[in-house]
């Protein structure tokens, strides 16, 4: 607003709290066009009725917005972190017009696959289209991004921007020049169908890559926030927000060949094949290790049946044998007590189990079987590197066709392990941030403060108890639980 705000606007904003919180700007019509944070609400507000404002904003957007701004809302919150979640909430609820204009101008890259073209190449783009193609992103780490792209290219034989194809007589494509062709080290005449294919598998790979990052942008979100970084960890949501959207509305290739095998059942029968099972694996569980540098170790098990995630049967653990960095050591504990608990249970072993990991994982996993004494069922291990599998008994490495049904399975088995471990180890971090705040409290040293989560669980939980509550646990008085409690809601 450029002129002065009507007096009933004025004593609005001279009420407002001096509490953190969030503000809903609001236009002439009732529409909420912008949300934001604020440590104080009563100094944040009242910044956008300052006589003449708008006039003194370089932004041209920003200008706008006061211009347009007729009538506010406030939430009162008790903290900045809570602040930050909630106006993300909102956002997301709202999709006010400011908030993602805002957004729109970070511009991170995106992925770019246009299934328009004969042979849909791989692009990075900073501009998302309502066109035929398929979007990854947005992702903030350009240079991993890129050197993930060069990754696919040799793993898959996919094409970049740069790739120049040529179709050749009979009909088929070759990719690249000669001296690519030996540095990527993958068939270089295909077919339009063969490498669709290739792309369709880059895709699925890609998204992986995509929920695996998602997981690290959420885990540096709460980390931000439990710094006090409020702008960092701002924009972190902004970029969670966006991939989250992205990820939600992926489409996959269309399947024009007749003859390739369609469906979980052909999935399994190619397995069967493949690895020479006795019957399709129609139960499968697959092993994860997750950890940053050693700490916050733990694992995850999800379980595949008829081809399809089974959420009823995921299982995660945290390592109690040891402290430190072990992946190997790691394996061999939690493939040690899932199967341990069967036998005690008297319950079936899957028909196959998969190990995230190499000869180091799938020998620590064997060597679990071993110590119980118990024989295991079909094993081994998915090594990231050009996806090879390992077997147990000295059988050679097999690697399968990019596109063969059976390995893209096995992939999304793995993919959904590594998603499943990694969100459990964000959790903890989490948790951990959420708690540290009883690390400044005097006189709580780690008898009382492990007796204080024993008895409410989480540090949530104990900021919603009473002094009298916090008084019943052992080692607390009266004065000591009520100056914890003023603390914990200054």
């Amino acid at each position: 607003m450029s002129e002065a705000p009507p007096t009933a606007l004025k004593e609005k904003v001279r009420r407002l709290p001096d509490q953190p919180g969030v503000y809903l700007m609001k236009d002439r019509l009732g529409r909420i066009i912008y949300v934001g944070k604020a440590r104080s609400l009563k100094k944040r507000v009242s910044s956008y009725f300052q006589r003449g404002r708008a006039r003194t904003v370089n932004q041209p957007k920003i200008r706008a917005l006061i211009e347009l701004i007729a009538d506010f809302d406030t939430v009162e919150v008790k903290s900045e972190p809570e602040a930050l979640l909630l106006e993300g909430k909102l956002i997301k609820q709202w999709r006010p017009r400011y908030n993602t204009d805002f957004t729109d101008d970070k511009r991170f890259l995106l992925v770019r696959v246009d299934l328009g073209e004969e042979l849909p190449r791989f692009r990075l783009t900073r501009l998302k289209k309502e066109d035929r193609s398929r979007y990854f992103g947005p992702f903030a780490h350009s240079g991993l991004l890129r050197k993930t792209l060069a990754q696919m290219r040799r793993q898959f034989g996919i094409l970049l921007a740069d790739g120049t194809p040529q179709k050749l007589p009979d009909g088929t494509w070759r990719l690249y020049d000669d001296v690519r062709e030996e540095i990527y080290g993958t068939e270089n005449a295909v077919t339009a169908e063969t490498y669709r294919r290739r792309a369709d598998a880059a895709c699925t790979f890609l998204e992986g890559k995509s929920r695996e990052w998602l997981e690290t942008l959420r885990a540096e979100m709460t980390a931000a926030a439990g710094k006090r970084e409020f702008e960092k960890a701002a924009e972190l949501r902004d970029v969670v927000f966006a991939l989250e959207r992205t990820l939600q509305k992926t489409r996959h290739f269309e399947r024009t060949d007749p003859t390739r095998p369609e469906g979980a059942a052909a999935a399994l029968e190619s397995l069967q094949v493949a690895l020479h099972l006795s019957g399709p694996p129609r139960a499968m569980e697959c092993f994860d290790i997750s950890h940053i540098s050693g700490t916050f170790v733990v694992a995850s098990m999800v379980h595949f049946a008829d081809g399809r995630p089974d959420k009823d049967n995921y299982r995660r653990f945290q390592i109690k044998s040891f402290i430190g960095n072990d992946d190997c050591r790691a394996m061999e504990e939690v493939v040690g007590r899932r199967y341990r608990r069967l036998a005690e249970e008297q319950k079936l072993f899957p028909d196959l189990v998969v190990i995230d990991g190499g000869r180091g994982q799938i020998g620590a996993a064997l060597k679990a079987f071993l110590a119980l004494d118990l024989p295991p069922p079909p094993l081994i291990g998915l090594a990231k590197e050009h996806e090879t599998i390992i077997f147990p008994d000295g059988r050679a490495p097999l690697k399968l066709p990019l596109n063969h049904p059976g390995l893209n399975l096995l992939q999304r088995l793995r993919d959904e392990a590594h998603r499943f471990a990694n969100t459990y180890n964000a959790n903890l971090r989490s948790k951990k941030i959420r708690e540290s705040v009883l690390d400044d409290f005097a006189g709580l040293g780690p008898v009382r403060r492990a007796a204080l989560l024993a008895r409410f669980g989480d540090i949530d939980k104990l900021r919603a108890a009473t002094a009298e509550e916090i008084a019943g646990v052992a080692g607390f008085g009266g004065k000591l639980a009520a100056e914890l409690r003023a603390y914990l809601h200054p």
